[in-house]
């Protein structure tokens, strides 16, 4: 899965590339029409994907830059988040558990 995120938010990485290149410098028509509409309809999607998960974000460790790399990656980045509700263990290091395992 995490394989799938990563390829996911990289190709999203490479399309907000191509849109921001389109606005630097037009492709030839109609390009530019078609890539300036499907920038501002996935912008739109990603906001509105805020906005449906605004409390899952905010429960988030750092809620300003999740809603950012949302903006950017959208479903990419919700996927990788945990889910609302669960409570994750902070990791300990390798030789903590060996010591508790061990002591046990």
């Amino acid at each position: 899965m995490k394989l799938f995120l990563t390829v996911g938010k990289v190709l999203t990485a490479l399309f907000w590339g191509v849109v921001l290149a389109n606005l630097l410098q037009p492709f030839a028509q109609p390009f530019t029409l078609l890539l300036n509409a499907a920038g501002v309809f996935i912008l739109l999607v990603h906001a509105l994907e805020l906005w449906l998960f605004d409390k899952r974000i905010a429960a988030s460790a750092q809620p300003a830059q999740t809603r950012i790399q949302i903006l950017l990656f959208g479903v990419f980045q919700l996927l990788g988040m945990p889910a609302e509700g669960t409570v994750t263990a902070p990791e300990q290091p390798l030789e903590a558990l060996q010591l508790e395992a061990e002591n046990a």
